[in-house]
C-alpha cells in the first residue's frame, strides 16, 4: 500500500555522516527533518534533500531530546527516526518507544550499542564469544580472573569499536583502574584479550535475513591502530573462501538471535590465533565507519547508505524491497595519521586506485580490482610504503584526532 501523503523521515545526527541516506530518502519523496548537534549545524549538509533542520546542544540529553522531538511531531507526521551515527542509536530507540514508531526499541537497542548485552545474547543463542563478566559483583568478579588467564581488556559498554579500552594483565591492574572510574565501573565489562585477525561483515537486512553480505579482514586489529597508532587497512575476501562463509553464517546466527528485522549492520568477528575458532565480537545497526561503505561501493556496486534508506522506505510502503544488480568484485582501503597537513600522494598512481581520502593529516588510499589477489598486493604494498612516506608515529595530536 502506498501512502498519499509524503513520508517523514527524522534523521539524528550526532556526527557528520549518512547524506547519501539523507539524499536517497528525499529522491524518493519523503520528507526529511534533521536534528543535529549544534557543533555540526554550519556543516554542508546536502540542504536542498532536507525539508527541516533543527540544532540540539546535545542530542542524547533526557528529557531535552524527547521533549524537542515530541515539539516537532506536533507539526510533523513522523513516519520513521533514523540514527545515522552509532551513539544516536539509543536515542532514536528511546523516541520511537515515546512515540511508538516502528524499528528498534530500547531493549533491542541494547545489542547494539551495549558491549555486554550483545556479548549475553550471542552467549544465550550459542555463538562462540571470548570469556567475559560484567563489572557488578566483586566475588563474581574475583572468580573470572581466576579461572580465565590474562590479558584481560576492560571494554566501555557504550562506546564505538575500539574507543576507551584497556589491555591490563593482572588483577592489581583491574583494581586500580576500577578505582579509578569510580561510579562508572559498572559501564564497563572484563573480557580475555584473544590475539588474533579481525574480520567484520557488512550487510543488508530484509525481513529478518541478510539479503546482501561481503566479508572482509583488517589488517591490524583496530585495536592496535586505534592505540598504537598505526596503519589502518582492511580488504574484501574471495567470496569463495572458508573465511567468507564462516564469517557471513556466524553474521546470520547473531541477526537471528538479536531479531533484526530489517536495515544495515556492520558486525566484526575474531579468529583466534590458538585455536582458529571465529568469535563474536560487536555489532552495530548501522553503516561502517572509516570508509568502509565506499570500498563496499567500489567492489560491489552496493551503496550501502541509499540502500538503507530504500530499505526504510519499502517498510513504510508496504512494499517488498529488492537489492540491486551488483557485482562481486573486491576492494581494499587503507588510511593512516600523516606527519603532513595535506600528504602528498601523487606516487601513488596504478590504476586500480578509485579514490583518495580527502582530510588533513590523513593519507589514505580505496583501490578496486576483478582480482582478489591484485587487491591484496597493492594494499600489502602500500602498507609499507605508508610507513615510511607518512605515518605519523604521535596519533594524539589535537589537529589530527581521528577513530577508525
Amino acid at each position: 500500500m502506498t501512502n498519499q501523503r509524503p513520508i517523514t523521515i527524522l534523521c539524528l545526527a550526532s556526527e557528520y555522516k549518512g547524506m547519501p541516506f539523507i539524499e536517497e530518502c528525499a529522491r524518493q519523496g519523503a520528507r526529511v527533518i534533521l536534528v543535529t548537534a549544534e557543533k555540526y549545524g554550519d556543516k554542508p549538509w546536502p540542504w536542498d534533500s532536507i525539508a527541516q533542520h533543527f540544532n540540539m546542544p546535545d542530542l542524547h540529553t533526557q528529557p531535552n531530546i524527547t521533549h524537542a522531538v515530541s515539539y516537532l511531531a506536533r507539526g510533523a507526521d513522523i513516519d520513521r527516526i533514523v540514527a545515522l551515527d552509532d551513539y544516536d542509536v539509543a536515542t532514536a530507540a528511546s523516541l520511537r518507544e515515546h512515540l511508538r514508531l516502528p524499528g528498534i526499541g530500547e531493549t533491542q537497542a541494547r545489542y547494539f550499542r551495549d558491549k555486554l548485552a550483545m556479548r549475553g545474547q550471542a552467549a544465550a543463542h550459542g555463538i562462540r564469544v571470548p570469556p567475559f563478566t560484567a563489572v557488578f559483583n566483586y566475588d563474581k568478579l574475583r572468580d573470572y580472573m581466576a579461572a580465565v588467564p590474562p590479558p584481560w581488556v576492560l571494554k566501555p559498554r557504550f562506546e564505538a569499536g575500539a574507543v576507551g579500552i584497556r589491555k591490563l594483565h593482572d588483577s592489581e591492574a583491574v583494581w586500580r583502574a576500577l578505582d579509578e572510574l569510580g561510579d562508572q565501573q559498572s559501564y564497563f565489562l572484563l573480557e580475555q584479550f584473544v590475539p588474533g585477525d579481525v574480520y567484520h561483515v557488512d550487510a543488508l537486512l530484509w525481513r529478518g535475513r541478510p539479503v546482501f553480505a561481503v566479508s572482509s579482514r583488517y589488517g591490524a586489529p583496530p585495536l592496535s591502530v586505534t592505540q598504537g597508532g598505526g596503519i589502518f587497512n582492511t580488504r574484501l575476501l574471495p567470496h569463495d573462501s572458508e573465511e567468507f562463509a564462516a564469517t557471513t553464517g556466524q553474521a546470520a546466527d547473531v541477526f537471528r538471535a538479536f531479531g533484526l528485522e530489517r536495515g544495515v549492520t556492520h558486525t566484526e568477528f575474531i579468529r583466534a590465533h590458538h585455536d582458529g575458532q571465529f568469535y563474536f565480537l560487536e555489532t552495530a545497526a548501522r553503516v561502517g565507519g572509516a570508509h568502509i561503505d565506499r570500498m563496499v561501493e567500489a567492489a560491489t556496486g552496493v551503496a550501502l547508505w541509499q540502500e538503507a534508506a530504500r530499505i526504510e522506505l519499502a517498510s513504510v510502503r508496504g512494499e517488498e524491497y529488492t537489492l540491486p544488480e551488483h557485482r562481486a568484485e573486491y576492494a581494499g582501503l587503507i588510511i593512516c595519521l600523516s606527519r603532513e597537513q595535506w600528504p602528498d600522494l601523487s606516487a601513488y598512481d596504478e590504476p586500480e586506485i578509485v579514490w583518495r581520502i580527502p582530510r588533513e593529516y590523513h593519507a589514505g588510499l580505496l583501490v578496486a580490482s576483478a582480482d582478489a589477489a591484485r587487491v591484496d598486493r597493492l594494499i600489502d604494498t602500500y602498507n609499507e610504503r605508508f610507513a615510511r612516506d607518512f605515518l605519523m608515529h604521535t596519533p594524539n595530536r589535537k589537529q589530527a584526532r581521528t577513530t577508525f
